[in-house]
């Protein structure tokens, strides 16, 4: 069963959700506040998080870049495109306007809940597939050996499939693995996991966004 976690301080909309989603054959998880949140995060991976932004205590906004390797859809008053198009920048997988279409929401779950991993917790985007359990990288079934590096801005970028990831929030999370990952670098570091692939599948994987970061290509 797959378990998505509601983060929401409204009662009514929270049960409202977990009622639907019951109903739909979802398991459930609950947090009213920000400090819940990471604490639940902290001992359980749902398979999907639904995020309110006005939350007490920690905002959604704060809670957004510390939830890793699992899709995120946002769900909140702040109908502005500004607001929707940074929270995609920094790591949503999806963002919906309250008040929302139930069944536009639960088409959306869907999409996100379509895109596969293995039980092991292996990354797939196309033709890739990263194996964190054994720290491999294969292309169309062809193993391609990468650094340190090279690898860590590879699984950020499958943990965050079809979005864009900033290079500063990139150089945030790869710092924790590889500090050696620096702003002057990245650029260096990038072209060289690029080739590798390429050389491998025969096309790129990973576009450039000027300005901003980059993103898997399909």
């Amino acid at each position: 069963m797959k378990q998505i976690a509601i983060i929401d301080d409204d009662m009514a909309i929270g049960d409202m959700l977990q009622e639907v989603l019951s109903q739909e054959g979802y398991g459930v998880l609950r947090a009213y506040s920000g400090t819940e949140a990471i604490y639940l995060l902290e001992r359980r991976k749902p398979d999907l998080v639904l995020l309110d932004l006005m939350l007490p205590g920690l905002s959604g906004e704060e809670v957004l870049p510390k939830i890793q390797g699992i899709p995120v859809i946002v769900l909140s008053a702040k109908g502005q495109v500004q607001d929707k198009v940074d929270l995609l920048l920094n790591g949503a997988a999806d963002y919906l306007t309250k008040p929302f279409d139930v069944r536009e929401l639960l088409a959306r779950i869907t999409v996100q809940l379509r895109k596969p991993k293995t039980a092991a917790g292996m990354l797939t985007w196309a033709e890739l597939e990263l194996h964190p359990d054994t720290f491999r990288v294969y292309v169309r079934g062809r193993e391609v050996h990468l650094t340190k590096t090279e690898y860590g801005i590879l699984r950020i970028l499958l943990e965050h499939p079809g979005q864009v990831v900033t290079k500063s929030a990139l150089l945030d999370q790869i710092s924790r693995d590889t500090p050696d990952c620096v702003e002057s670098s990245l650029k260096v570091h990038v072209s060289n996991l690029r080739k590798k692939l390429r050389q491998a599948g025969g096309r790129d994987y990973i576009e450039t966004v000027w300005g901003i970061g980059f993103t898997l290509s399909e």
